[in-house]
């Protein structure tokens, strides 16, 4: 890359957040000094979240892996001596041969996720794997749960434009921080509270976001859906239903009328969720009468055992009123779909075929260790912080130290995963690379382009991967192409949301917008079988679902604590406004901000147990059991305690994260995780 003294370069965000930025990076002499956003992008409107304008501390962190690396340690330990390119990528196309040849290739399991949200770097080692005959890994730990909620109803498709909330009068806000997860969405509801507009959160905790909001129901955490369910048989009871909306777009709607009003009668409601019955009446007199009303689905709620059915029961809200046909109305939970790439070329599914065995990623404890046919003798981890970030995290650690698992990990940084390599790759930020990105807020489409050359000798995941496919002896064209090539793949045959995007703009580093239709514009259809909202869904009964919205209490959520003596908190794990999920433990200002790891607890809880604030409490269940120093407020409900994450596990008291705690269950749909419905104890000490 040409140097000059002093230029500003554009680029993209890759994290795993819904705003998907676009980046002015100011660059002196080869050196980051500056990251800004970008002033005329649609969205990014000219600021960055302080983590990303930040980003040059993580970028120059004394944390960055910069050379290839070999253990000389115990695993876990993080010790190793520096190697070349040429001695890890020999070993490692060795060791792989060699598991092949004596457990098969499904012996081998990649393992990543949403490092980098790029097309081409994240899924550049699909291919490979596919090729090899490897296990393939359910990516499964985030949202599949919401967005087969979603689809039951909506259909994937259907999430309105954001921007369209700032002419709404009333925008509810289910289950999101949005003040720590999505900054820019922050700017639209004050443009439309200055108009008027009313702002209703529902969230069991108060955080940054309910400043934002005139009103907050704080339900029990996992009853979602029982709200839902109260707020639809207020519409229906006060005849707040908009009949030729129904008619014309949605099906099954007297089966959903005779469910809710036999079933779901606001005292009921209200027991379940134990929020009084004039919020719940008030909130959906609001909505039916509101002239715009938006609703804005996050996805902390799709964590909780029942999500996929609470998702679905809340997307049926606005197909009861026709917010969807109201300019400035409607609902929006994730724009993602709409990227319509050629995934199953860019990944290789349609030359390789792949059929070897699923493991879900959210069950790596288990799978590591009770997998036996064959047993996972190699794991190669990129994009991901699984010692960190998985579920029942005591066992995954025990498990990454077997002497008998291969294990290469690439990475940026020194992160808890590195400790437990064999190999360590050096990997190269955004700001070192080319890729493409989409949104799952927004939609538009931008390329995100290398600002400086790679530190040390950090190389991205497509010249790895094909630097291995090399020594694998893999021959095939596509083992061989540039980013470019990839993206013009993933863009060809273009799907109706792709068709005429002219391709020679997104490679200008101008941002592109989806042929994306107004979902107002008289001529609405909703991508589900029957191409109306599904209040009934026969798609859920082959499933083996109950096709009609209802609501199921957690097995270790909010309603099972009275019973549970031995447990009785219900542990919530919000992300934590100073990082992003555990990209940014590496930098010593943002773990300044946060403090330590703490766990806020009610008032009455402390009481109850002899626990004040500032104190160190032993925080278990029986997972295990993990430090944090005790925060008294009300900003929780009482029985419930958050501990904002994540933490890196060696950061924390005694090397146990949060996760120690967090169950490997998976939802109702989508076999997703359930990090936010755990019950635990607490006590001093």
């Amino acid at each position: 890359m040409a140097e000059s003294a002093r230029q500003t370069l554009k680029t993209a965000c890759p994290l795993d957040c819904p705003d998907a930025c676009s980046v002015l990076a100011t660059v002196t002499n080869g050196r980051v000094v500056r990251l800004q956003g970008d002033p005329d992008h649609p969205f990014t409107r000219g600021f960055l979240c302080h983590k990303v304008a930040n980003y040059d501390r993580r970028l120059y962190s004394p944390l960055r892996v910069l050379h290839p690396l070999r253990r000389i340690g115990a695993k876990g330990e993080g010790k190793f001596r520096r190697i070349t390119w040429d001695e890890a990528l020999d070993e490692i196309a060795s060791r792989f041969k060699s598991v092949i040849a004596q457990f098969g290739g499904e012996a081998i399991l990649p393992y990543s996720y949403g490092g980098s949200l790029g097309i081409v770097h994240r899924l550049a080692g699909h291919r490979f794997f596919h090729r090899l005959g490897a296990s393939r890994l359910l990516r499964t730990i985030c949202d599949p749960a919401a967005m087969a909620g979603w689809e039951m109803t909506l259909g994937k498709h259907c999430s309105t434009d954001l921007a369209q909330a700032e002419q709404s009068d009333l925008i509810i806000i289910w289950g999101m921080n949005i003040a720590a997860t999505s900054v820019h969405f922050v700017p639209i509801v004050k443009a439309a509270k200055k108009r008027g507009a009313r702002v209703v959160r529902i969230d069991p905790c108060r955080n940054r976001t309910s400043h934002l909001a005139d009103e907050q129901l704080r339900r029990r955490p996992g009853t979602d859906g029982a709200l839902a369910l109260g707020v639809m048989h207020v519409l229906i009871r006060d005849g707040l239903a908009n009949e030729e909306f129904v008619r014309d777009f949605t099906v099954g709607y007297d089966a959903l009328c005779e469910r809710v009003m036999a079933e779901y009668p606001l005292d009921r409601v209200s027991g379940i969720t134990q929020v009084p019955v004039e919020p719940i009446e008030r909130l959906a007199r609001d909505y039916g009468r509101a002239r715009a009303p938006f609703l804005r689905v996050g996805f902390a709620l799709s964590r909780h055992e029942n999500s996929g059915m609470a998702i679905r029961t809340i997307a049926c809200l606005p197909g009861l009123i026709g917010a969807f046909r109201r300019p400035g109305g409607g609902a929006h939970h994730d724009t993602g779909p709409c990227f319509e790439f050629n995934y199953k070329r860019v990944t290789g599914e349609d030359e390789f075929k792949p059929s070897t065995r699923q493991i879900n990623m959210v069950k790596l404890g288990a799978a590591l260790l009770e997998e036996k046919n064959p047993p996972v003798k190699a794991l190669y981890v990129y994009n991901c912080n699984p010692a960190a970030v998985v579920p029942d995290q005591a066992r995954v650690h025990q498990d990454l130290r077997r002497e008998d698992l291969f294990t290469v990990v690439h990475e940026q940084v020194h992160t808890d995963t590195v400790d437990f390599a064999d190999i360590v790759l050096p990997a190269p930020t955004f700001l070192e690379y080319l890729d493409l990105y989409k949104s799952y807020w927004h939609h538009y489409l931008q390329i995100g382009r290398p600002v400086i050359a790679p530190l040390g000798e950090a190389k991205p995941n497509l010249e790895v991967f094909q630097l291995l496919a090399r020594r694998m002896g893999f021959e095939e064209p596509c083992f061989r192409l540039r980013e470019f090539e990839i993206m013009r793949e993933a863009l060809d045959p273009p799907s109706p949301f792709l068709a005429g995007l002219d391709f020679s703009k997104v490679r200008a580093s101008e941002t592109v917008k989806l042929n994306v239709p107004e979902v107002s514009n008289g001529r609405l259809r909703f991508s589900t079988p029957s191409g109306k909202i599904e209040f009934y869904s026969d798609s859920m009964t082959r499933l083996g679902f109950d096709p009609l919205p209802g609501h199921t209490p957690c097995s270790d959520g909010a309603e099972a604590c009275s019973k549970n003596g031995k447990h009785p908190l219900q542990l919530l794990v919000p992300p934590a406004v100073h990082f992003l999920n555990t990209t940014f433990g590496a930098v010593e200002e943002q773990r300044r901000r946060m403090g330590r790891p703490t766990l806020k607890v009610h008032p009455e809880d402390v009481e109850a147990r002899g626990i004040h604030g500032g104190d160190q409490v032993r925080v278990f269940n029986d997972r295990g059991e993990c430090g944090l120093r005790a925060e008294v407020s009300e900003d929780t409900r009482k029985g419930v305690v958050v501990a904002e994450s994540i933490w890196w596990a060696k950061r924390s008291p005694g090397g146990r994260g949060i996760n120690t705690l967090v169950s490997s269950r998976l939802t109702d749909l989508g076999s997703g995780s359930t990090f936010q419905c755990n019950l635990v104890e607490a006590e001093k000490g």
